[in-house]
């Protein structure tokens, strides 16, 4: 390589500053060293970076202007791979945030989160359960111009919820068309709600939504009280509802769009050994845990 991180280093903070003085000041250097690095990656580049002003500091060129951003990349991705290696050497341990659906959090995050800590003690596992919408804006979190990375792990296809007594619960599978006529508990979250609708139009239908909820434990109650069935992408553990009373879960007998579980990361060259790890664990148990 024909320069060097610490010239980039200097480049950057005198491009931001303006002002070799300044460069060298917030780079704790001297004003000749950081001049000197500078000339040095401009004559091995072949190109001028800057223009300078006499006791005005100095300006970028064109060339500059486009350089510094590509120098201020390569900077941030030699300190995440840095900090890489410094946990790769200290092992797993620190916290994880983890945001999970509501839907799919009581099923699957407690025993994720049980099993990662037993296999790492050191680490620790903060849970948010929200909707999507809310989960992404906790994602973004001030990070709004980082790219958002999905890895899909489990596909989960819809299911159909029916009180146990109800006729259309005595078979091995249900259609959607013969829920389509009866009543509807919809689970009212944003995404969630269009997604269940959009299967019924995908097929030339349209459901009778009788009731909505955004809780859905709420709407199992519902469903094995006998107010109507319900959709869902994970299957239950437990066939009852918290009263007690039993339903019924039945795979649909048309084609239907699955939704796909997996992690959700902000774009980064390296992750922290801690969340690379629980996204291994992630990647060999949700499979199992939905399956």
């Amino acid at each position: 390589m024909r320069f060097t991180l610490r010239q980039l280093e200097y480049f950057v903070a005198a491009g931001e500053a303006g002002s070799i003085t300044e460069a060298a000041r917030r780079t704790h250097g001297s004003q000749p060293t950081v001049s000197s690095a500078v000339a040095r990656l401009e004559k091995a580049l072949g190109v001028e970076l800057f223009v300078r002003h006499h006791a005005h500091g100095v300006t970028l060129t064109p060339a500059g202007t486009r350089f510094l951003g590509e120098a201020r990349a390569l900077l941030r991705q030699a300190a995440e791979l840095e900090r890489y290696g410094v946990e790769l050497a200290e092992g797993v341990s620190g916290p994880i945030d983890l945001g999970c659906l509501v839907t799919l959090a009581p099923v699957v995050a407690p025993r994720l989160c049980r099993e990662f800590v037993r296999s790492h003690p050191d680490a620790r596992v903060e849970l948010l359960e929200g909707g999507q919408e809310e989960l992404l804006r906790a994602l973004h979190d001030g990070r709004i111009s980082e790219e958002i990375r999905f890895e899909p792990m489990a596909t989960l296809p819809p299911l159909a919820v029916l009180p146990s007594a109800h006729p259309l619960a005595k078979g091995k599978d249900v259609s959607l068309a013969d829920l389509a006529a009866e009543p509807l508990i919809l689970l009212d979250l944003p995404l969630s709600r269009e997604y269940f609708l959009s299967l019924f139009l995908a097929h030339g239908l349209e459901p009778a939504v009788s009731r909505r909820s955004a809780n859905s434990e709420v709407i199992r109650s519902m469903v094995a009280n006998g107010f109507g069935y319900t959709l869902v992408n994970i299957r239950p553990g437990i066939a009852r509802a918290l009263d007690g009373r039993g339903f019924a879960v039945l795979p649909l007998r048309e084609p239907a769009r699955p939704l796909h579980a997996g992690l959700a990361m902000i774009g980064s060259a390296h992750q922290p050994r801690t969340v690379e790890a629980f996204r291994e664990h992630c990647a060999a148990r949700l499979p199992k845990l939905v399956g």
